[in-house]
């Protein structure tokens, strides 16, 4: 879907960086199939935001997600209300499903525990008084990572994917996060968890990744 011919009808405003966690949920718009406009905005704090933007988020992040009547920011806590709303997708398990437990688990545990150790490479000033302690933090996170996606490749074991037969939103956010890997920082390489690999080479496969990731798709190091 292109979304700037959407924006007269648009269901969704998503204010969105590349390089970024919107463009999970941009892909999420996609699979879902609802029309949406795109407010292009920067992951770089030291330049301007949209005030609507920081009005909604003060911490200047994104995602960031307007709809008549509400607006949010967070992107697992986007991905569960986007498909909660929207449950004819059959993105995510239903309430009185038994794999809601672990899907909830799941994007909880890449919030709180994957983001935060690339957190740690990315931006280790905000865990460090110093410039050494900075290198020790971006250590820590690279030690983190493994310890992270080792933990996720084993709870897939030989599923198809991370809830079993069924794909999920939660594939789209471990692809998602599988794009932040970098050599030239010192991340493990998704090679070493060979049932992460597997997921994300099929994630990519969908028309909605290769619309959203194409940049990242002809250059992963971008």
């Amino acid at each position: 879907m292109d979304p700037s011919a959407e924006i007269g009808i648009a269901m969704y405003r998503l204010f969105y960086a590349r390089k970024s966690a919107s463009m999970g949920v941009r892909v999420l718009l996609e699979e879902i199939g609802v029309p949406y406009e795109l407010v292009q905005t920067t992951i770089d704090m030291d330049k301007p935001r949209p005030p609507e933007q920081l009005a909604i988020n003060p911490n200047g992040w994104v995602p960031v997600l307007v709809w008549d009547g509400g607006s949010m920011y967070e992107c697992a806590a986007i991905t569960v209300f986007l498909c909660d709303r929207h449950q004819e997708a059959g993105l995510a398990p239903a309430l009185d499903d038994t794999a809601r437990a672990l899907y909830l688990q799941t994007l909880v545990y890449f919030s709180n525990s994957v983001q935060n150790a690339f957190q740690l490479t990315y931006y280790p000033d905000r865990f460090a008084d110093t410039a050494t302690a900075e290198r020790s933090a971006q250590r820590r996170g690279n030690r983190r990572l493994r310890e992270t996606w080792t933990v996720v490749d084993d709870q897939i074991g030989v599923n198809e994917w991370m809830l079993g037969k069924r794909f999920s939103a939660v594939d789209i956010y471990l692809f998602m996060l599988t794009t932040w890997l970098r050599s030239a920082k010192g991340h493990p390489a998704i090679n070493e968890f060979p049932n992460v690999k597997r997921i994300a080479d099929a994630v990519v496969q969908r028309p909605s990744v290769q619309l959203v990731y194409d940049t990242w798709i002809a250059n992963p190091e971008y």
